[in-house]
């Protein structure tokens, strides 16, 4: 009988070793190697046995010219929801597998359900280790609650299974021959091969490797829901982002109603792209025009409110930022920022009192991007400093007024990207007037816009814009 090949893998980064190293060299970690068996070559057999049995034709590799392959996209499949269609590239690749992650209760499950439920033209075989089938037919219920045709038209074709074992997986896929998998969540899946528990590396790594291998030569695409860390990244080694064709993340604050849909790796796409969801009672509602939902209406009149022009991956939306300066309590002053870069905020802080003058060592700032969003956007520094002063001098900020500008550290106004689309999407929401880098004016045409374009070069000139 062979011996069965043992390596060592750091639990923390998955970095692998032929032997055991107190000090992992990539991630710098102590005393995280693990001892795994390598797995045989037997759940190779399952996987593309799997994908004969379910009546798709094995795709055969051989050597191909350049000139003979053809540059034509793949078909893609419909989800049914614009959003995740945007964030996917166009559609689910056949044959491709996704790896979605986010954190506990931000609504994954919820998400791939419902898209689920909707593809009443698709076969799909729903494999859940984590809850039972009375609690997904409760789910369901309450996700179809105000579509009878739905009700009706995905009994036969949406299937569940409640499976922990990657061997019983693909044996029933063998018999319902699905037109697309989904495993919810990845980390609760174990094979017979490795000599460990549901959710560690190897165990992770192989489940992985055997549904990629299933669905590169069945052409079935396969999503897998996965858990992430406390640090806020995927679980499971490393290569599990590396294998798969497609990660996305769903982000967002439990506290809140709004979620993103942010692209991290994507073979058949553009990573810039963002998907917006408002989460309710009856599951997630497609937000075509954030901009609508993210400006409140009664901020007239109130100070250390200003209104920026962001962009999220390409899309343009107007966000609302909320700023707070009183006299610090304590004697040492607090910097809290809620949905920024607190060290952004520290230095744009900095900026304020070195180059424009304005005393804020002894004062507390808070400061809160509207809607429980994280913008991550540089042209947010304009409004950043505006709302801080707005609310320091307890003056507010003018209606019809918004602004987009990176701000550097010798105080001046730097260009930003797609000016022409931030532009685009104030006028459009009715502001008047917005400001923007001066660099960014030669390249505009003027003409084609009917807001007023209020170029700036430094910080100093925005503020005299805004207050006089």
């Amino acid at each position: 009988m062979a011996k069965d090949k043992i390596m060592y893998v750091c639990d923390n980064c998955g970095q692998e070793s032929a032997k055991w190293i107190g000090k992992c060299p990539a991630c710098g970690q102590w005393n995280t190697f693990k001892e795994i068996k390598v797995a045989d070559t037997k759940k190779k057999v399952v996987a593309t046995s799997a994908a004969a049995s379910a009546g798709h034709q094995l795709r055969e590799n051989k050597v191909l010219r350049l000139k003979d392959i053809s540059a034509k996209d793949d078909p893609r499949i419909d989800m049914h929801d614009d959003e995740l269609n945007r964030v996917l590239g166009g559609g689910l690749v056949p044959g491709s597998i996704v790896l979605l992650g986010g954190e506990p209760g931000i609504g994954k499950s919820t998400l791939t359900l419902q898209t689920m439920l909707a593809l009443t033209d698709k076969r799909v075989l729903y494999v859940s280790g984590e809850e039972s089938a009375h609690q997904l037919k409760m789910r369901a219920e309450r996700l179809l609650a105000n579509s009878q045709k739905l009700i009706a038209n995905s009994q036969d074709s949406f299937l569940i299974l409640t499976e922990n074992s990657l061997e019983a997986i693909f044996d029933h896929i063998k018999e319902v021959q699905p037109d697309l998998v989904v495993v919810d969540s990845i980390q609760t899946i174990s094979t017979e091969d490795v000599e460990s528990s549901a959710g560690s590396i190897a165990q992770v790594r192989e489940c992985a490797s055997a549904l990629l291998r299933f669905a590169k030569t069945s052409g079935v695409p396969v999503i897998l829901i996965g858990h992430i860390t406390k640090e806020g990244t995927l679980a499971g080694p490393k290569i599990l982002e590396h294998i798969v064709d497609t990660v996305i993340q769903f982000e967002g604050d439990q506290h809140y109603m709004y979620r993103i849909l942010r692209s991290i790796k994507n073979r058949f796409g553009s990573t810039s792209e963002l998907g917006i969801y408002e989460m309710q009672q009856t599951g997630l509602r497609q937000v075509s025009n954030p901009s609508e939902l993210l400006l409140t209406d009664n901020h007239d009149g109130l100070s250390g409110v200003a209104i920026s022009s962001a962009i999220e991956g390409v899309r343009p939306f107007l966000v609302e930022t909320q700023a707070l300066v009183s006299s610090a309590a304590y004697g040492t002053p607090q910097r809290s920022a809620t949905g920024f870069d607190q060290r952004r905020l520290n230095m744009l802080l900095a900026v304020l009192e070195k180059r424009v003058g304005f005393k804020l060592m002894q004062k507390d700032v808070f400061l809160n991007i509207a809607g429980g969003l994280r913008v991550t956007d540089m042209a947010m520094d304009l409004s950043v400093i505006a709302a801080v002063l707005s609310s320091n001098v307890d003056t507010p900020i003018d209606e019809g007024w918004c602004m987009a500008g990176e701000v550097g550290l010798s105080g001046e106004v730097r260009p930003v990207a797609r000016i022409e689309q931030r532009i685009s999407e104030a006028e459009k929401l009715g502001f008047q007037h917005i400001i923007i880098p001066k660099y960014n004016l030669a390249a505009l045409n003027r003409k084609k816009f009917h807001i007023e374009l209020v170029p700036v070069r430094k910080v100093e000139e925005a503020l005299r814009a805004l207050f006089g």
